[in-house]
């Protein structure tokens, strides 16, 4: 699973890495249980958000729903080699709509708020690492396909 566990391992670094203050958001507690191993919590979450990526039409197709809502400087942000610009909750659900972030919720278990604030922040995160060289190409969506292959097949054992 190699390149999932760096896809996984880069998200949680990254989003771990940005901890400011010593307080710990709600994603930071979700994620930090998975950092570093191969818990199926964390190919629960990966997968969810690969999931959300490919049922919105891939890359391509939620990036055009961030950009048909208004939020196309974000969504080109996670593309490029640039910093990525964030998104809040309330612009996800915007985006994606509230019947999304409902199934998410119940899905990992959560409030909808705590499903919105997480992948808030995890989606512009993993767009960023499966955009490596600031563009969308057809090996960014084919690891989305692959990614969620190796971990139904994960899931199953």
């Amino acid at each position: 699973m190699g390149l999932l566990d760096g896809i996984l391992g880069n998200v949680v670094g990254s989003m771990l890495g940005g901890n400011q203050g010593g307080q710990q958001s709600p994603l930071d507690s979700i994620l930090s249980g998975l950092a570093g191993s191969q818990v199926s919590g964390g190919n629960t979450l990966l997968q969810i958000a690969l999931a959300l990526v490919q049922q919105n039409g891939g890359l391509e197709g939620v990036l055009g729903k961030f950009r048909e809502s208004g939020m196309g400087g974000q969504a080109d942000s996670w593309v490029s080699t640039g910093p990525n610009m964030g998104i809040s909750p309330n612009q996800l659900q915007e985006a994606l709509g509230s019947s999304t972030i409902r199934q998410i919720a119940s899905q990992l278990g959560v409030s909808q708020d705590e499903a919105g604030s997480t992948m808030s922040q995890l989606l512009p995160e993993l767009i960023n690492q499966l955009t490596p060289q600031g563009q969308v190409t057809s090996e960014s969506n084919d690891a989305i396909a692959d990614g969620l292959d190796l971990l139904s097949r994960s899931v199953g054992r």
